[in-house]
This record gives C-alpha cells, structure tokens and sequence, in this order.
C-alpha cells in the first residue's frame, strides 16, 4: 500500500519529521512512503482535525490524534490501515468559529494595477484588524506581487480572501477555502463582504476545474472583467508608447522624419513608442481578453488576431473582437476536441493554438476586418473634423461616464474607448477622459476647504489625501465621500466632470499617455489650458458640493 504522511498547518515541523522517520521505519517491510497525495492509496494527517485539500478527493484518510499514538508507530499504522474512510472536506461554510481567532490571507487586483487595487487592501487590513484576526493582503498592481503571500501563510489560513477585477494566478491556493469578489465590493462594503465569505466560500480546485465549477455556480465572469484583464495588460505599452512619442514631439512635430536631428533621437524615440510599443499594444489587449476567456491556449490566438487587426487598421473595436472571438473559439475547441490521456499535453501546445489561429485569422481577414477598418476609419475622420459644438458634446459625454461611478464599468468604458482611440491616432478623447477624472478627488478636497464646517475632521482628512490622489488621476480618492453621502457626490462631480471634459474638447487638446494625471502634462498639447480646464471643472464641483451637502452631524 502506498501511504502519505502529512501534518496540519499549525503541527510542529520537528514533531512531523520525527513521525514520518518512524512510521518509515514501520511500514517498510509491507507498504510504500510516497511523496504526494496524487501517488497514496491511504493518506495519514497528523493532527486534531482534517484540513480542506481538494487533492485528498476521492481517497482513504485517517486522523492520526499523535498524543496516543506517538510512541507507537506500528500500531497508529494498523490502526489508519484499517480505520481509514473516505475523505470528506469540512464544512464549506463557517470557515472557523466565532470564538476562534480567523486567519485570513488576501489577494487584490484592478485593472489598472493602481487605486483599487490598494484602497481595497487597505479596506480589508483594516476591517480584519478590527475583528482581532490575522491578515495578510497580497496587492497584484502593474509592477507585480506586492507582499506576497509566502506558501506557509497559505497553509495557515482559514480563508482565502479574492478581491479582483481582473484574472490573477491563484494555483499557490489549491485546496483552501476561497471567497471572490470585486475590488469595490471589497472597499465599499467590506463587513457584508466578509460575512458572505464566511457563508458561500468554496474549496478553490485550481486550473480549468475550478472554473467550469465556478460556472456552474452562477459566478461568470461576464465581459467586463475580460476586457479590463486586457486593459490591465496593455496600458503599460500604451503608456511607455504615448510618453516616448511625446518626447519624440519636443524636438518638433516632424523632427522624427529627419535622422540628422539630435543624432537620430526623436526618429529612435518614434521607432520605440509607435513603431514598436503603439503597435503591440491592441494585439496584446486581444490576447489577454482571450486569456481570460479559455486561460492560456487563449492567449497565442488572441495575440495574433489582435496583430491582424492592427495591420489591418481596425483598431480597438477589431482588437475588442479579435479577443472575443479567439477565447471562445479556443474555449469550444476545447470542450469538443476529445484526446486520450497519452495526448492531452498536445491541446493547449499544439492542437487549440493551431486550430485557433486558423479559424480566428481567417475571420478576421476576410470577415472581420475589412467593415470594421472602414468604421475605424470614419470614426477617426469625424473626431478629427468635429467642430466646436460636437466637440464639446462628446466632452460632456466622455466627463460624465468618467464621474458617475469613478472606477466603476461606466468609467472604465469611457477610459478604455479613449484608451483605443490613441491607436487610431485621435489623441483629444484621452486628454478629456483623464481631466474629467482628476475633477471628483480635487472637487471634494475644495468642498471640504470652502465648507469647513459642513465635514467632520476625518472627512476634511480624507480630502487632503483625495487632493493628492487628484493630482495623480485617481478618481477613487473621491470614493470615502461617494459612500457617505452618494447622490449628491456624484451629481456634484458629473457636472464639473462634464464640464472639463467640455473644455478639453472643444479646445482640441492633445494627450498621448493614458495615465499620469499632473504628471504627464508637460506632454499635453496646451499644458496651461489643459490645467485651466481641470481648475474649473474641479470648482465646479467644489462650490456645488459645498452648496448642498448638509452639516455633517457630530
């Protein structure tokens, strides 16, 4: 018989390594030691109570209580032999009782890797503390894993905590009780959030299984959180890309035509930003679209549908397509396509990849991209040409979709329609999405100077911080006063929103970095305009809010 040996988290090491060398010695005339529980026929864990592992499915497990048998190994091994049951994970729910201490480890994720991301962290570190648990918040932003969460924090923990916007790795988590959310559930109603983690947490299996099961428990992902896992993926490129370009511009709008000038710089700086980056950017946000459709098969299809769409001049909206279209294309290959055991390793490597690219670029060839490069292309002419009036309109439009829920799908639709324009080379969307959405922070940071009075001193604290965050094109830092007092908030900052946005447009400023806020706009084309019409879109909002929000009570 093949046996595994295998302690609880909180089991002493030098107790287990002592058990394992003894029970060794005893089995190894009539049984096998193995390494994992995959390769067992009995599995024997050495504490009080049975940990939830998925890997333990389907197989014979005992308890070994070590204080009555750690003296005699021989005798725990016959007794496990024959004891031994069918492994049944703990309850789902109730993930330890309430009068235990809760351990709580915890994974946060936006699309853009910056606001939600470590707002909601902050959130939960803070909640949990409060309850007297353990917790640790593990923050995925654009520069990677931020206190990452070690594998004995995981073998320690209760509860696996997952608010994300966005698709992350989560394999270190196989076999743990898991609760997932979004980020602004995770930050705007934190209490709720982990009472329904301690009633509807599942054991997380890991891979393509625990996806198919979490369909099947209503919990799809839906096409939002697909397109911001391929926001989330691009806006580096388009960043880098947009900046570069713009330096490029500081030597002079052509300078790049002419190699002579400063050595060649502003010609290298262009081959860098559109040559290279601006030409990646929409194939990467169709790869990764289709990444978080059908995972990695998904990926090399995505990437190169969004290459033809590119090549074609399509633009965002073939990219948008091209990522759709190659994730479920890979996802039904692979529930149709049927191998053996001996030749499942050639799905993702070779079969869905080859099939994939063969359907999705054929598509987008001859279907796809001819009609959808002549929309692009008639989109881009009509933004160009926009008189003042239009302009100003689709300012409104863009400054009010930025401000109605700050980091919510309305605004990340807006951002993400501007972000795409970029590649098409339409710049004036950009500058107007990034100044409607530095308005709500600095606005309630004005209304709480110019109405001391009417905010109670944490709430004026919250401004200088939302001041801040203003600055650096984080609408979120408005969102402590969206949840205190929501309606007027977001009136107040949809008008002077809509009123930035109004002006950017109508001035036909430029803006080729999708990010940055105060930061970037030495690269705006009309920097002191573009100040300007932040400045008043922000007093806009400032003067309003301080109007109509009541005294604060207190």
């Amino acid at each position: 018989m093949h046996i595994y040996l295998t302690p609880t988290a909180n089991f002493g090491h030098a107790k287990a390594f002592l058990l394992r060398e003894m029970l060794s010695k005893a089995a190894q005339a009539q049984h096998q030691i193995v390494d994992s529980a995959e390769a067992a026929d009995l599995i024997v864990v050495f504490g009080n109570a049975l940990p939830n592992n998925a890997g333990f499915n389907g197989k014979k497990v005992f308890l070994a209580k070590i204080d009555e048998h750690f003296n005699a190994p021989e005798n725990l091994l016959y007794q496990a032999i024959q004891q031994a049951q069918d492994y049944v994970p703990p309850a789902e729910s109730a993930v330890v009782s309430n009068g235990k201490m809760k351990n709580i480890v915890a994974v946060t994720a936006c699309p853009t890797g910056v606001a939600h991301t470590f707002m909601s962290a902050e959130a939960i570190e803070s909640y949990a503390k409060q309850q007297g648990w353990q917790v640790k918040v593990e923050t995925r932003g654009q520069v990677g894993a931020g206190n990452e969460i070690t594998a004995e924090e995981v073998a320690a923990a209760n509860l696996v905590f997952v608010a994300a916007d966005i698709d992350v790795p989560l394999d270190k988590f196989k076999g743990k009780l898991m609760y997932r959310t979004s980020t602004g559930l995770a930050l705007k109603k934190t209490a709720q959030e982990f009472d329904k983690a301690f009633k509807e947490a599942k054991i997380y299996e890991g891979g393509a299984t625990s996806a198919a099961k979490a369909e099947e428990r209503g919990e799809k992902k839906g096409v939002y959180k697909h397109l911001m896992t391929g926001v989330s993926h691009m806006l580096p490129l388009v960043v880098a890309g947009g900046l570069l370009i713009a330096i490029s511009f500081m030597f002079g709008i052509e300078a790049f035509k002419d190699e002579n000038i400063a050595g060649g710089l502003p010609k290298a700086l262009m081959d860098i930003g559109g040559g290279a980056a601006f030409h990646l950017m929409i194939a990467v946000f169709a790869g990764y679209v289709a990444f978080s459709i059908a995972d990695r098969p998904g990926l090399a299809v995505g990437l190169i549908g969004g290459m033809l769409a590119t090549t074609a001049g399509a633009g965002i909206l073939g990219g948008i397509i091209a990522g759709f279209l190659a994730g479920y294309v890979v996802k039904g290959l692979n529930d149709v396509i049927k191998l053996p055991p001996s030749l499942m390793s050639l799905k993702p490597i070779l079969i869905l990849p080859l099939l994939g690219s063969f359907i999705v670029g054929l598509a987008m060839i001859y279907l796809i991209n001819p009609p959808v490069a002549k929309i692009m292309t008639a989109l881009s002419e009509w933004l160009k040409s926009m008189g003042d009036v239009n302009a100003m309109v689709l300012g409104v439009i863009i400054g009010t979709m930025m401000c109605i829920d700050m980091g919510g799908p309305v605004n990340k639709a807006a951002y993400t329609f501007s972000v795409g324009m970029i590649a098409s080379q339409v710049y004036t969307p950009m500058a107007a999405a990034m100044a409607a959405g530095m308005v709500p922070p600095i606005g309630m940071a004005i209304a709480t100077w110019l109405a001391r009075n009417k905010f109670t001193a944490n709430q004026r604290d919250a401004g200088k911080a939302s001041f801040v965050l203003g600055f650096c094109f984080i609408s979120e830092g408005a969102l402590p006063f969206v949840a205190a007092d929501p309606l007027r908030v977001i009136i107040s900052s949809v008008l002077g929103g809509a009123t930035a946005g109004a002006i950017s447009m109508s001035l036909g400023i430029t803006l080729q970095a999708p990010h940055g806020g105060l930061f970037v706009v030495p690269f705006v084309s009309e920097p002191l305009m573009y100040l300007a019409a932040i400045a008043i879109g922000s007093v806009v909002t400032g003067v309003i809010y301080a109007v109509i929000k009541p005294r604060a009570e207190a």
